[in-house]
């Protein structure tokens, strides 16, 4: 870990006090070297196993015991797409299957060819796994974190609401994550 990685990863921190077939298609992702996973200090006093995304910065945080986070780099939602607040993982998938929401189809009219659903694999937006994000009350929020192939997304905010990251990424946040973890996504504010 070098010294910009470790002071990003801190500052970020700061702002809070299947099928085998499938399988052998999440190769190993060519994304830039600074946004690869990296394990990283954390202010003590943070509940571990928890995930923190803060969209200004584009990392997300798998706390972890003794003051230790998993940093990953994501693209978040885009402007106006982008929901804060508190969640729970309702529910984990390997290949999900897609189907776009109605204001997706509205903002997007090339996604109603698939309003009946898209099938999980390598070429579906969702990606190699995904972490559906609920809430008390309101059960299924319609956001996710979730894998992508498309590693020049990351370190933007162009989706329609939920955070992504590259496939094999998304496999190692997956495996680290079980059903009912915290989740925040901080506000944005830049």
């Amino acid at each position: 870990m070098d010294r910009r990685q470790l002071i990003a990863g801190g500052a970020a921190l700061a702002l809070f006090g299947s099928s085998d077939a499938m399988a052998q298609a999440v190769a190993p992702s060519n994304i830039r070297p600074d946004f690869l996973p990296v394990e990283v200090p954390i202010r003590a006093g943070i509940a571990p196993n928890e995930i923190h995304v803060v969209p200004d910065s584009f990392m997300l945080f798998w706390t972890m015991p003794g003051a230790r986070a998993m940093r990953y780099m994501v693209g978040v939602g885009r402007p106006g797409l982008y929901e804060s607040g508190e969640f729970y993982v309702g529910a984990k998938k390997e290949w999900p299957s897609w189907t776009p929401t109605n204001s997706m189809i509205e903002r997007n009219p090339a996604y109603a060819q698939w309003k009946d659903g898209m099938p999980g694999g390598p070429n579906n937006p969702l990606g190699a796994r995904a972490l559906y994000l609920f809430e008390p009350g309101r059960g299924d929020t319609f956001l996710r974190i979730h894998g992508t192939n498309a590693p020049n997304t990351i370190g933007s905010a162009v989706s329609n609401g939920c955070a992504r990251l590259v496939n094999d990424q998304a496999v190692d946040l997956y495996n680290r994550v079980p059903m009912r973890s915290r989740v925040v996504l901080y506000p944005k504010t830049i």
